[in-house]
């Protein structure tokens, strides 16, 4: 990828297609440091909704030294326009798919007949469903590989995923003339001041001590999101994504049902992955 295809992506960031991304992801194996193309990548992933997405997102973010501007990216209105606009399109084309029939008088009997006759003759019924077919309708049911989606109020979401994800921050290898470190310097005076072992007095005055801990904790409740729940999920930590969405049903009781079925999903795969 030349400076001029470059620039117009740069300009354009919108209209990344496929071939940009793969040209985008050369630049980057050549420059690892290079922000800007790596910003640019992670969007082309994103576009595609790319099974990529997930690792680069941890790449970017170990060579991102203030992760604070990348999460704020990756949650921006530009970088999820794209996925917003195609999933306006394909409701739409579900709505323009909807054929609309004349109504058909039936009897009561004919229809309770015929229901009964289809199960009792669908081939499916009879078919033996073996653990590798649920386990593969689990998976695909909990879409484990897509893209995980934050968004601006999920930012413990984000914290916890860097943290399960462990990811450290690559910095950029420099030659520097061997002078000590300010952080050790700091080192050698906390010991120098530790082996003196100077008499620190204590206060008098009596002060009434708060619980801050209390003051600013949040229960899990409020912080689990499903993003978290697809955080652990993503993670292989079966047992915390369960209670995640048992966490999210009752949060949001309207929804319940969904998260029962993710719930049984989850269940499923964790059956078979102890097999």
């Amino acid at each position: 990828m030349n400076n001029i295809e470059f620039s117009n992506i740069l300009k354009q960031p919108q209209g990344i297609n496929e071939q940009q991304t793969m040209g985008l992801k050369g630049m980057l194996n050549d420059f690892p440091y290079f922000q800007s193309a790596r910003a640019l990548y992670l969007k082309g992933l994103k576009n595609e909704e790319s099974y990529s997405y997930n690792y680069e997102l941890k790449l970017t973010a170990a060579y991102t030294a203030d992760r604070n501007v990348l999460f704020d990216y990756i949650t921006s209105d530009s970088f999820n326009q794209n996925i917003i606009s195609k999933v306006q399109q394909k409701l739409q084309k579900q709505v323009n798919d909807i054929e609309v029939v004349a109504a058909e008088e039936i009897s009561i009997f004919d229809s309770e007949t015929s229901s009964y006759d289809e199960q009792v003759l669908n081939p499916d019924l009879f078919e033996e469903k073996t653990a590798e077919n649920t386990t593969a309708i689990a998976e695909e049911n909990l879409a484990i590989g897509t893209p995980l989606e934050f968004n601006t109020n999920e930012t413990h979401s984000f914290q916890e995923w860097l943290k399960l994800s462990a990811i450290p921050i690559i910095e950029r290898k420099e030659v520097r003339e061997e002078k000590k470190p300010k952080n050790l310097r700091n080192v050698d005076l906390i010991n120098k001041f530790i082996t003196s072992k100077p008499k620190i007095k204590p206060v008098r005055k009596t002060v009434s001590l708060k619980n801050l801990a209390k003051e600013n904790s949040f229960s899990s409740n409020e912080l689990m999101t499903e993003t978290l729940a697809k955080v652990y999920l993503e993670q292989k930590n079966y047992k915390k994504a369960i209670q995640a969405y048992r966490i999210l049903s009752l949060k949001y009781p309207e929804k319940n049902s969904f998260f029962a079925d993710r719930i049984a999903d989850l269940e499923q795969i964790e059956i078979n992955n102890t097999k």
